[in-house]
């Protein structure tokens, strides 16, 4: 990867004596959707609303493309586009009059980028509606509209697929993943949907108490075991147990009458496989048992619940 469009640098935050934030330093790349994962109160929202500079650094720095918030905030953030929290608007306007009032502030944006942005977020038939009317599935697609209008380099998203339908919760993944790979967009994601995290992030952050547990991959985080859970299908469960844990020195084995699961090494896979066929065993299925970013996330947490 190229240098980092963000940066974070020992960042911390204290309130009163309470450190919420403590010595946080991670990047985050252009061209890459950045999931941001932690318990109820693990800071997340906090962390969010510093590098927007919604929120004072009580340690350390915090840049966008080599300008730090603290001393050049005007120049960091015109980079970024950003929904934190609930997307506010003008319920007594309509959403176009919203995307238009908010395009004044903002020098170059057209009637017709309007239109364009509209489009994108599948708003084109109720855009002149009243914004009291909006569910909230279609204000957090304005919210999106106005976060993409100045055409960001930097997106961040706090629950962007809040209120939507399934439908729209993968409209809304598939042109996240679009405006990175394809417009090299770097988006920050904060979600309790972990399933959709998955299909959408390319890396995760996940913090704890105010602490970064670690930044990985979405593969290498998941699948970052040196032992896999592995399901054997075979005609004789009771007696393919036996041997399984004679040949592994195990003490107990979970299994139904077609089906032992095990935690086991890569390497003693085979191992395993020819001691069962040796006894006359029938083996008719070895299935690895996939682990989801919602199992590692409540391992590593400790089972905390996320927001």
């Amino acid at each position: 990867m190229n240098q980092p469009v963000i940066k974070l640098e020992h960042v911390s935050k204290t309130i009163g004596k309470k450190t919420i934030i403590d010595d946080l330093s991670f990047d985050i790349y252009g061209g890459e959707v950045f999931g941001f994962l932690g318990p109820n109160g693990a800071g997340k929202t906090t962390t969010i609303r510093m590098i927007v500079g919604l929120m004072k650094l009580s340690k350390g720095n915090i840049t966008i493309h080599g300008h730090s918030i603290k001393t050049q905030y005007k120049d960091a953030i015109k980079h970024v586009g950003a929904i934190v929290e609930n997307p506010e608007m003008y319920k007594y306007l309509s959403g176009y009059q919203n995307l238009i009032h908010y395009g004044r502030m903002i020098s170059g944006i057209t009637k017709e980028r309007i239109m364009e942005i509209v489009e994108v977020v599948g708003l084109a038939e109720r855009i002149h509606d009243k914004v009291k009317r909006y569910s909230l599935g279609m204000r957090q697609r304005l919210g999106l509209a106005q976060g993409l209008l100045h055409k960001p380099s930097v997106l961040i998203l706090d629950e962007p697929t809040n209120g939507l339908d399934p439908a729209g919760i993968r409209e809304i993944r598939h042109y996240i993943r679009k405006l990175a790979q394809e417009e090299g967009i770097a988006v920050i994601v904060s979600s309790h949907l972990l399933s959709e995290m998955e299909l959408m992030c390319d890396r995760i952050g996940i913090i704890q108490q105010g602490k970064l547990v670690g930044v990985e991959t979405v593969r290498d985080f998941v699948q970052s075991d040196e032992t896999m859970q592995v399901q054997f299908t075979v005609d004789q469960p009771s007696k393919a147990s036996q041997i399984i844990m004679e040949t592994l020195s195990l003490r107990h084995i979970k299994h139904n009458e077609t089906i032992i699961e095990l935690k086991i090494k890569r390497d003693d896979i085979p191992l395993v496989c020819e001691s069962l066929v040796h006894a006359g065993i029938k083996l008719y299925a070895i299935t690895s048992v996939a682990k989801t970013l919602e199992d590692k996330f409540l391992e590593v947490t400790g089972g905390s619940g996320i927001a």
